[in-house]
């Protein structure tokens, strides 16, 4: 059920998830092999791809296989906000 609600509330505030799985729970730690800058780095950049990447090591164990294609695609929903924002600010100068 906790799952559930981290995938929703992830949908659409990853960073709020994101948080939120790193403050109550381990599974950033296991992920990230007890490191923390790279969660931080993640969770201030690339939000979705870190979600992603602890979301799935969180369920499966390991992050393998066909499982990186979803974690590629995280990483190109992030590069899509980065560049629909800079778009918009693009639009609004002009």
């Amino acid at each position: 059920m906790c799952g559930c609600f981290v995938v929703a509330l992830g949908a659409f505030f990853p960073r709020i998830a994101l948080a939120l799985i790193w403050l109550f729970g381990d599974a950033v730690e296991r992920a990230f092999n007890g490191d923390w800058i790279v969660p931080l780095i993640g969770l201030l950049l690339l939000p979705y791809t870190t979600l992603t990447y602890v979301l799935f090591y969180w369920w499966i164990g390991e992050v393998t296989g066909f499982t990186w294609f979803f974690v590629v695609l995280a990483f190109f929903i992030d590069m899509g906000s980065y560049a629909s924002s800079a778009r918009a600010q693009s639009y609004r100068t002009a």
